[in-house]
Parts: C-alpha cells; sequence; structure tokens
C-alpha cells in the first residue's frame, strides 16, 4: 500500500506542479486504500473544502491510472474514520516561518507597463479611470473603497497596479513608504489556510493589517467560501476604520456575486463603484496604435482597423493580434500590411474564439437591463425581470448548444417549456419590431 501511494503521489506532483503539489498534497498523508474506496488525511475541514473543489477529480483519475481501477476518494480529518497512519514531519512555507508583530508583506511586484501613462482612457473606461486617479492622488480620503468590474481583458488589473505604481513612491505620515499589498483573492485564502494550517492567525492578520493600502484582485473568487470571507470581513473593518485605501476588481457588480455575505457585500457598496465596458472603435484602434508606439512597430492604419474591428471586446486580444502581425512580418522580413495581417490572424475568427457561455448571456443581459442575475434565476414574473430573463433564454439558445431543459435549469431550474416559450415570444417580437431586432443582433454581437 505504501508503495502504490508513492506512485500516485509521483504522478500527481508531474500532473498538477510541484508547486501546487507541495501546498496541496505534502500536508496530507493516506489513511487507507481498499479496493474501492482511498482516504486521505488532511489538516482542517477548509483544507478539506479545497480539496474536494478543485482536486477529487484529478486524484481519481490518477489513483485509476496507478492502480488500474477506480476508487472513491475521501478527505478525512484526523481522528476521523479509521485510524490514522503514522504522521510525517512537514516543513513550514516560507510565507509563516519568520513573522513579527511588526510585519508587513513585501512591497508587491507589479509590471511596470501598467501605468497610468500606458493607459488609453475612452468613453468605455473614462470613470473608472478617473476614480483610480483620485485615489492615487489621496489614498483613504477620495473613494473607500474602490470597486472596479468588468469583463476579461478590459483593464481593471492594470488601473489596479497604476494605483500601486503611483502609490509606491509616496511617503505615509510616519515617514516611510507606504505599505502596500497586491494580492488575488485566491492567494489571500490559500495564505489564510496556511496560517490555520501551521497556527499562525496573528501573523497571518498581522500581514494585511498592518499596511496602507489593500490591493484585490478578483474578490469575486469568495463567493461561497464562508470562512474566508470571514476573515476577509475583518481585515477590511480593520483597515476601513483605520482609513487605510482599499482597491477590489471582479468581474461583476457586488450584488451579482452569489452567496456573497450582506455585510461585506453592503461594505463593497459604501465606496465607489466603477466599471469598465468593452471598448468601442476609437478606442481599440487608439489601443493599438499606443501599444505599436511602445514598441517602434509600423502599425498601418488599414491593418489597424482590421484587427480593432475583428476583435470585439477583449483588449488582451487586441495586443495578441498586434504581436502575431509583428512577429510573421520579422520572420519574412517585411512591414506589415493587410494581407500579412490576415494571413498571420487566419484561423483566429471566428472558430477559434471562445465558446459563448449561458452565464455571459445572463451577465450581459442583467447588466444591460439593469437586474441581477439572481433575479433572472428566482421566480419572480414582474415583467422588469421576466422580458429579460426571456431575453436572455432566447440568446442562450441562438448561442450556445445548449438544450432546452439545459437553458431552464441555467435558470434556476425552468420547465423547458418556459424556455421554448420565452425563445417563441422573443422571436415573434423581434419579427414585428425592426427596432428589436437590431437591438437583439446588437447583442449577439457583443457577447462574449
Amino acid at each position: 500500500m505504501p508503495d502504490s501511494w508513492t506512485s500516485v503521489s509521483k504522478r500527481l506532483a508531474r500532473r498538477i506542479g510541484p508547486k501546487s503539489y507541495r501546498d496541496w498534497f505534502e500536508p496530507t498523508k493516506l489513511r487507507s486504500l481498499t479496493e474501492s474506496e482511498l482516504h486521505v488525511e488532511v489538516p482542517n475541514s477548509l483544507f478539506r473544502e479545497w480539496m474536494e473543489r478543485h482536486y477529487t477529480g484529478t486524484l481519481e483519475e490518477v489513483v485509476a491510472e496507478v492502480l488500474g481501477s477506480p476508487r472513491r476518494i475521501s478527505f478525512v480529518l484526523p481522528g476521523e474514520g479509521v485510524e490514522p497512519s503514522e504522521a510525517r514531519e512537514v516543513p513550514q512555507p516560507e510565507a509563516f516561518a519568520e513573522l513579527g508583530d511588526d510585519v508587513a508583506p513585501e512591497m508587491p511586484k507589479l509590471d511596470e507597463r501598467y501605468t497610468f501613462e500606458t493607459f488609453v482612457v475612452g468613453s468605455c473606461n473614462q470613470f473608472a479611470h478617473a476614480a483610480a486617479r483620485a485615489v492615487a492622488d489621496a489614498p483613504g480620503k477620495s473613494y473607500n473603497p474602490l470597486y472596479l468590474y468588468g469583463g476579461v481583458g478590459l483593464g481593471k488589473t492594470h488601473l489596479m497596479q497604476a494605483i500601486g505604481r503611483a502609490l509606491m513612491s509616496r511617503r505615509s505620515p510616519r515617514g516611510d513608504y507606504l505599505r502596500m499589498a497586491y494580492i488575488s483573492a485566491e492567494r489571500f485564502m490559500c495564505e489564510m489556510i496556511n496560517a490555520i494550517r501551521w497556527k499562525r492567525q496573528h501573523d497571518f492578520r498581522v500581514r494585511y493589517r498592518n499596511i496602507d493600502c489593500l490591493l484585490v484582485d478578483d474578490i469575486q473568487f469568495l463567493e461561497g467560501k464562508e470562512a474566508t470571507q470571514e476573515e476577509f470581513f475583518h481585515t477590511f473593518r480593520s483597515l476601513y476604520e483605520d482609513r487605510k485605501q482599499i482597491v477590489l476588481t471582479s468581474d461583476c457588480a457586488p450584488r451579482e456575486i452569489a452567496t456573497l455575505e450582506e455585510r461585506l457585500r453592503s461594505r463593497f457598496e459604501c465606496g465607489l463603484i466603477a466599471d469598465l465596458q468593452a471598448p468601442d472603435l476609437e478606442t481599440k484602434l487608439a489601443i493599438l496604435r499606443r501599444k505599436a508606439e511602445m514598441e517602434n512597430a509600423v502599425l498601418p492604419d488599414d491593418v489597424a482597423l482590421f484587427i480593432a474591428s475583428r476583435v470585439r471586446t477583449n483588449i488582451r486580444e487586441l495586443e495578441g493580434c498586434l504581436n502575431r502581425i509583428e512577429a510573421l512580418a520579422s520572420l519574412r522580413g517585411r512591414d506589415p500590411d493587410l494581407e500579412l495581417a490576415k494571413e498571420a490572424t487566419r484561423g483566429i475568427f471566428p472558430d477559434d474564439s471562445k465558446p459563448v457561455t449561458v452565464e455571459a448571456i445572463q451577465r450581459y443581459v442583467a447588466h444591460y437591463y439593469n437586474v441581477t442575475v439572481s433575479e433572472l434565476k428566482a421566480k419572480n414574473n414582474a415583467r422588469a425581470v421576466s422580458f429579460p430573463r426571456q431575453v436572455a433564454m432566447y440568446l442562450a439558445k441562438k448561442m450556445t448548444k445548449s438544450s432546452y431543459p439545459e437553458i431552464g435549469k441555467r435558470f434556476g431550474g425552468k420547465h423547458h417549456s418556459t424556455v421554448i416559450h420565452s425563445v417563441n415570444k422573443i422571436s415573434a417580437e423581434a419579427s414585428k419590431s425592426d427596432e428589436f431586432n437590431v437591438l437583439l443582433n446588437r447583442f449577439m454581437d457583443e457577447i462574449h
């Protein structure tokens, strides 16, 4: 049995990578292995929740590959279930090895490209940019917290890091430079779990409550994680009461984060909420020209227009297309032109684009009609909610491969007949109104 577990462990480390294996599997130990079950001991319940969510499927696959047959995986706590096997010594992670009461996180490593000077301002992001500037000029005073949200690749992280870079050179009333932490919500949770594992909760709390500015990316990751929300609430409250600046980013508004505690939601909403929308054509062209200038690259107007018209929303895709064109032009030893641009991006549009999901449609429609995704899934039949729900169901059927029952399930368990009725009704409305039909086509063009 130990030899089998060693083989499983080695293959698992190769599968998920040494860092993930060290963080999540080295602190575990084998409790029992039978013909039908595998019991793995984990340090605490929070640790077990994470393992069940993220590693059950992978571990099942590896066990089946190594042992030749599948096993049901169970994560158990110390003293729970079967008698524990002999424990082994596990070194403490460096993050909590030598912390004192006055320690703060190291100065964050920020991308030097992400500054206010390199951020291209347009109608889609003007408000968010102005708010970020105000925070950088007067941290803890202007807008606290600042909550930035929007889709993937629209500039949230750019603005957050621009704030961080601007604040790195500012001095506090103490006379030293501002102490700052830039972290993702996922990493916050991982560090909290490590602190619990090694009984260093005090050190963890000192790290994140003894700073002047907290920047947290992807705060929507807290969804459904009660213990992490509890810890983050107290960290947030401590910093807020001390007038320390807090900046958060998310892919949706606070009210759209399901299972977010009301006390956290209300605190996120007590500052300033600014959304970043998909850039219009003019802004996309400006972004491309700015990037070309920074890299001293040749970018003819027709090539810039070609890229901007094909990439609909994601700014990172704009830059990726430009990089492909520049690389091919360099390989061919010629300046880029429209013909070369089409060759370099062949296969990317539209077949290689990421499939539209029902969830993406729900978020878009909810935002447009000023309702929440939760309301779209609820039993509320008021027209202010039911009509957007019908539109979203119609788009889900048109833009995804989901069946009527699958769509109904995504909308809070609605019966498939409800979905059929919604699709037929919106189709009829579109056939009677050219204006509404144009709106639906716009939705389908903009949703990703």
